[in-house]
């Protein structure tokens, strides 16, 4: 005889059933949960770099390549062809004006010397030769003036005697003519002889001149023989830093050719490359930040150096912190040129995600996904991006690590 079954079994295998149904309504609701986990991509939020769009001010900067060279540097050339006869210092050493360096082979230059000073001591020789050779002319056509005006005048008194006699009749008109012609004769030789003396000055002083002038020409190469010879010891132009040097001895150099360079120190500025692309932006008197390893210096562009080189442009940039203690000579730093500035516009912190000015795609973040937009960007001045368009205060934005979904239009971000 069948038993009727007790309400509580009934209600029991009630409960299981809902249970049974509720777990497997859990069931397909996690497997459908999975499904889409692995449909639709995602991306962790440890893997990217998210900014916020926020009002502030932002440099619009040119990024150029630098490198700290000295304010002031000079450099020592060899005076001639020659040899480094002996090096006393070394590249790197500090040195003070007047140090000697090194010293360079002089035997050529004293040989030269040698022989433009016996040239010398000959030209004075004949100075004085000429000298001498004028005196003694002078002192003979003296004596032979004072003879002839002894014999003039012995002539002019027979001449007057004969013209008494001529009266008389004691005397024939033939011997009253030669006495009056020895008398011209006489005049004529003597101005002759006085001529002779301003003609014998005037030579011996144009040959003395010339033999002067020479004198003067030798007198200046020996000058200058006696420089060279003078810098065959390279010394020091100022206390500083020796940062060149010729340092093996018996090496060759030509005229001309550097030997030493001094270099001032603690006392620096900037030697910037950057791209002739942006030589219509540049003029002298911009800001410019210069860093290195994170330190900072502020400088302004000095010059901007016409000639353009494979491309590049360069410019050189006074700091505003020349004696600076973190740099050093031929330090590479990042020099940033300041071409514009904008204050109070909404900025966004910059990263690999953004390229440049202008319109360019990017990704907002919006309820726990990345969606693709449209920003307009501006000024840059490598740290923030200047937001002209497409984003709003407080909006984020992801500045870096999409690289794995740019050409998506929405992905999830996952914690």
């Amino acid at each position: 005889m069948d038993q009727a079954i007790s309400l509580d079994i009934l209600r029991r295998r009630r409960h299981l059933r809902l249970a049974a149904g509720a777990l497997l309504l859990a069931c397909l609701g996690a497997a459908l949960w999975g499904i889409n986990r692995l449909v639709r991509p995602s991306v962790a939020a440890a893997d990217l770099v998210i900014a916020e769009v926020r009002r502030g001010s932002v440099d619009n900067t040119i990024e150029a390549a630098g490198v700290v060279i000295p304010v002031h540097e000079e450099v020592v050339t060899s005076p001639g062809a020659s040899r480094v006869a002996r090096v006393h210092a070394k590249p790197g050493q500090r040195v003070a004006q007047g140090d000697v360096l090194l010293e360079l082979d002089d035997r050529d230059i004293r040989l030269a010397l040698d022989a433009l000073q016996e040239q010398l001591a000959q030209q004075e020789n004949r100075i004085v030769g000429l000298a001498l050779e004028r005196d003694q002319k002078l002192k003979q056509t003296r004596s032979a003036i004072e003879l002839l005006e002894i014999d003039l005048q012995s002539a002019r008194a027979r001449h007057e005697r004969n013209q008494k006699l001529r009266s008389s009749g004691l005397v024939s008109g033939e011997d009253l003519l030669t006495a009056e012609l020895n008398v011209r004769r006489n005049e004529i030789q003597l101005r002759q002889q006085r001529e002779l003396v301003e003609d014998t000055r005037r030579s011996t002083a144009s040959s003395i001149a010339a033999a002067n002038l020479q004198k003067d020409i030798l007198q200046k190469q020996i000058a200058q023989q006696e420089r060279l010879l003078a810098q065959t010891k390279v010394v020091a132009p100022f206390s500083g830093m020796l940062t060149t040097l010729v340092e093996e001895e018996g090496a060759s150099v030509a005229a001309g050719q550097l030997v030493a360079r001094v270099s001032e120190l603690d006392n620096w500025r900037v030697e910037a490359t950057l791209s002739d692309f942006h030589a219509r932006q540049l003029a002298p008197g911009q800001p410019v930040r210069v860093t290195q390893n994170g330190d900072a210096v502020d400088g302004r562009v000095r010059t901007i150096l016409p000639e353009i080189q494979n491309g590049s442009i360069k410019l050189l940039v006074d700091l505003d912190q020349p004696r600076n203690a973190h740099l050093r000579n031929k330090m590479r730093v990042d020099v940033s040129v300041v071409t514009a500035r904008r204050a109070d516009v909404l900025v966004i912190d910059g990263g690999p995600a953004f390229n440049g000015m202008g319109r360019q795609p990017a990704f907002a973040v919006r309820d726990g996904h990345a969606v693709r937009t449209t920003l307009d960007l501006g000024a840059s001045d490598g740290k923030v991006v200047e937001v002209v368009a497409g984003g709003r205060a407080g909006e984020r934005f992801v500045v870096a690590g999409t690289e794995a979904f740019k050409d998506l239009d929405d992905i999830r971000i996952s914690p």
